[in-house]
């Protein structure tokens, strides 16, 4: 386990930039004490809010960039602006002078300048989004989130290894299990990608921790603790689950402030409310990593006040000190060594 991690931040990305990333910074530096921040922005804007932030005295080094990548900007014209402070921030990943990058800035732009600028690890065809959500058991992993609509069942593999290494070191769980997003749990189910990646895997080195397929409602029921998808259905199954939670909280207010009674009621129930207004709260998942790639790159949700902010910087961190690329690497090792050896779809990549 590496002693420190040296992160870069793009500070001007996000609806409340730079202020909520900066507050961020300082709520993360409490919970981070071997982190060192290099934040990318305009300095004028930067400057009085890094001075005011007791705990980053000492912990961070201001870039100024000229630049900024808008939430609405088209990612090939986000691609051009060498100047930027999220083009800056991965240029520092891609030099070595941090080991991770965290933006809350446009998506396709980080997307396309994390894949193009850092490349793929060796061994990794394509790289996959991942992010937590909450279920009935406790929190789920789940990849693709959208990065990849086209893939075969060797990428299935590849995200399936990743997702397990990525569930021990976030979670802190030793062994986690895995399932493959499929439309039934039986055998037969599914297209020959989807069976062709269950056969592999089944003889993998990851074999005991493969619960088979899963669908839609294990994910919310916390059947396995990693859920395995191509990125077409992995976004669509997410962004199904986030509405549903929208609209159990909204139902929620609507119910306790229906009359004097409900009101009551919701006097009574104050504390279990409260503690599952906690166990739901998106700051808590915030932070969804493009796994794969030579450095690590966090993608924090665009909206995200200071203390989601803080929590994707809890995520970098931690993949940066378990040393979560170096882990990928021996795992694609052994699993090759084991029997991907002569599979005719095994890509390598740098």
């Amino acid at each position: 386990m590496s002693q420190s991690s040296k992160l870069a931040v793009d500070a001007m990305g996000g609806d409340h930039a730079p202020d909520a990333i900066i507050a961020g910074l300082n709520i993360a530096a409490e919970r981070q004490p071997r982190t060192f921040f290099l934040v990318f922005g305009d300095e004028s804007r930067l400057q009085p809010l890094l001075a005011a932030s007791k705990r980053l005295i000492g912990r961070y080094e201001l870039r100024h960039c000229t630049e900024v990548v808008t939430g609405d900007m088209k990612p090939t014209v986000g691609l051009r602006l060498r100047d930027s402070s999220m083009r800056r921030a991965i240029d520092a990943v891609l030099v070595g002078e941090a080991q991770g990058v965290v933006s809350a800035g446009n998506t396709g732009a980080l997307l396309a300048l994390s894949k193009i600028v850092l490349k793929t690890l060796k061994g990794i065809d394509r790289p996959a989004m991942a992010a937590i959500t909450p279920s009935a058991k406790g929190d789920v992993v789940m990849l693709d989130l959208g990065l990849n609509v086209v893939y075969d069942a060797r990428n299935l593999v590849e995200f399936a290894l990743m997702g397990t290494i990525f569930a021990r070191i976030v979670l802190g769980l030793p062994a986690p299990s895995f399932g493959l997003l499929n439309i039934g749990s039986e055998e037969g189910k599914g297209d020959d990608t989807l069976r062709s990646a269950a056969a592999t895997l089944r003889e993998s080195p990851i074999a005991p921790q493969f619960h088979g397929f899963v669908e839609g409602h294990d994910i919310a029921a916390g059947t396995v603790d990693v859920v395995v998808t191509d990125g077409f259905t992995g976004n669509v199954a997410l962004k199904t689950g986030e509405g549903a939670l929208k609209l159990v909280g909204d139902l929620l207010r609507q119910v306790f402030s229906a009359g004097p009674f409900a009101k009551m009621g919701y006097l009574f129930a104050r504390g279990a409310l409260k503690r599952l207004k906690e166990t739901l709260d998106p700051r808590r998942y915030n932070g969804a990593v493009l796994l794969g790639l030579n450095g690590v790159v966090v993608k924090s949700h665009g909206g995200a006040d200071a203390e989601g902010f803080a929590h994707a910087l809890d995520v970098a961190a931690d993949m940066v000190t378990y040393d979560f690329n170096i882990r990928i690497a021996e795992a694609l090792t052994e699993m090759d060594r084991a029997i991907l050896s002569e599979d005719p779809v095994h890509h390598s990549h740098g």
